[in-house]
C-alpha cells in the first residue's frame, strides 16, 4: 500500500509538471483559427496552457488571447524583428520562453509558418518533432496521418519536451471570450536576426471571399479547367455560395492559379461543410487535403475518376456546361 501511494504521488507530481506553450499566429487583432485549434488540442493534456503572442505590435491581440477558453497565461513579446514571421528570428524567442517556463510541450497549429519555425526549435532543443497531430491520447502519445492520410499512426514520444504541430481541421476551435488569463511581458531576450535571412518584401492578395483554410464552403478546380481564363469561372460560383476557391496541384503547376490556393498534402488541408471538386481527378495527394469535408460534391466527365470514391454526390458531366447551369440555378 505504501509503495502504491508513493507511486501515485510521483505520478501526480509529473502531471503537475506538465505545461504547454502554444505559439500564436495572428494578424495584429485576431488569433488565427489554427491557434485556437492548438489550444483545444493542449486542453486534452490536462495541463496549464501559456499562449505566446509576439510581433511588432500585439498588445491588442494579447488582450483578446487572455479571454480564450483554456488559456491560463499569455506571454507577450513586442519586436519589429518579428513583424514578418521569419523563422530564424522567431526561433530564439520560442526556445528561451520554453526554457524559462520549463514547458513540456511546444505546440502550434499546422501552417506554413509553424512548418518553418518548429523544426528549428526542435533541433535546438534536441528533440524530435511530431507533425500534423489529429488526436491526443495522453501527454506522450499522439495520432498522426501517414501515407498521405491513408493510415493513422499512433506514436509515443520519450523526449522530455514534445514539439508538435496539430491539424486545425481535427480539433474544435477554442472559444474567444469569457477567459481571464494573466498577461505578462517577456523580458531579457534578444531576437535580432542571425544574418542568414533577410526580409525583402511580400505580395498579399486581398479578397472578400472567406479564407481557404477556414471557409465553410470550398469550390476547387483542377486540370479539367484547362486554362486560367476557364478557372476564373469558379469565382462567380464561389460568390454565389460565399465560398473560398481552392485548386489541385495540377491546376497550380499549370499556372491556372497561385500556389496559395492549392489544397492537398503539399498545400492546405481543409474540412469545410461543403467541398465542390470541379474537373479534379482525385489524386491521392489531393484527397489527403480535403477528404474530411462533411459533404463532397464532384463534377467530372470521367466516370472512373478517383474523386468519385470519396464523393457524397457525383455528377459525370462536362463541367463547361454544368457549372454555368449551376450558377444560373443559384442566381434564380
Amino acid at each position: 500500500m505504501i509503495a502504491s501511494l508513493r507511486l501515485g504521488a510521483r505520478g501526480l507530481a509529473q502531471r503537475r509538471a506538465l505545461s504547454s506553450l502554444v505559439i500564436a499566429e495572428h494578424n495584429g487583432k485576431q488569433l488565427s483559427e489554427s491557434t485556437l485549434a492548438a489550444v483545444t488540442a493542449c486542453s486534452k493534456l490536462g495541463a496549464p496552457v501559456t499562449l505566446l503572442v509576439a510581433g511588432a505590435s500585439c498588445k491588442e491581440v494579447a488582450e483578446t488571447a487572455a479571454t480564450v477558453s483554456g488559456v491560463d497565461s499569455v506571454a507577450v513579446y513586442e519586436s519589429d524583428a518579428l513583424a514578418h514571421g521569419v523563422a530564424e528570428e522567431w526561433t530564439p524567442l520560442v526556445v528561451e520562453v520554453q526554457r524559462s517556463g520549463s514547458h513540456t510541450h511546444v505546440v502550434a497549429g499546422s501552417s506554413s509558418f509553424s512548418k518553418s519555425l518548429l523544426p528549428r526549435v526542435s533541433a535546438l532543443l534536441d528533440v524530435a518533432q511530431i507533425s500534423d497531430v489529429v488526436d491526443v491520447t495522453d501527454s506522450s502519445t499522439f495520432v498522426r496521418p501517414i501515407y498521405a492520410g491513408n493510415a493513422m499512426a499512433t506514436v509515443k514520444s520519450e523526449d522530455p519536451i514534445k514539439v508538435l504541430t496539430v491539424r486545425p481541421t481535427s480539433f474544435d476551435k477554442a472559444t474567444v471570450g469569457g477567459g481571464s488569463a494573466a498577461v505578462q511581458s517577456v523580458e531579457g531576450i534578444n531576437v535580432s536576426s542571425p544574418g542568414c535571412t533577410e526580409w525583402l518584401s511580400e505580395e498579399v492578395a486581398t479578397s472578400d471571399r472567406p479564407e481557404l483554410s477556414s471557409a465553410k464552403v470550398v469550390v476547387s478546380g483542377g486540370r479539367g479547367l484547362k486554362t486560367s481564363e476557364n478557372f476564373a469561372m469558379l469565382d462567380t460560383l464561389a460568390l454565389e455560395l460565399n465560398a473560398a476557391v481552392g485548386a489541385s496541384r495540377a491546376a497550380v503547376d499549370s499556372g491556372m492559379c497561385p500556389n496559395e490556393m492549392q489544397v492537398g498534402q503539399t498545400g492546405k488541408v481543409v474540412a469545410p461543410d461543403l467541398y465542390i471538386a470541379i474537373g479534379i481527378s482525385g489524386a491521392i495527394q489531393h484527397l489527403a487535403g480535403m477528404k474530411d469535408s462533411k459533404t463532397i460534391v464532384a463534377i467530372n466527365k470521367d466516370p472512373e475518376a478517383p474523386i468519385f470514391q470519396v464523393a457524397d454526390y457525383g455528377l459525370v458531366a462536362d463541367l463547361f456546361s454544368t457549372v454555368p447551369e449551376l450558377e444560373a440555378k443559384l442566381k434564380a
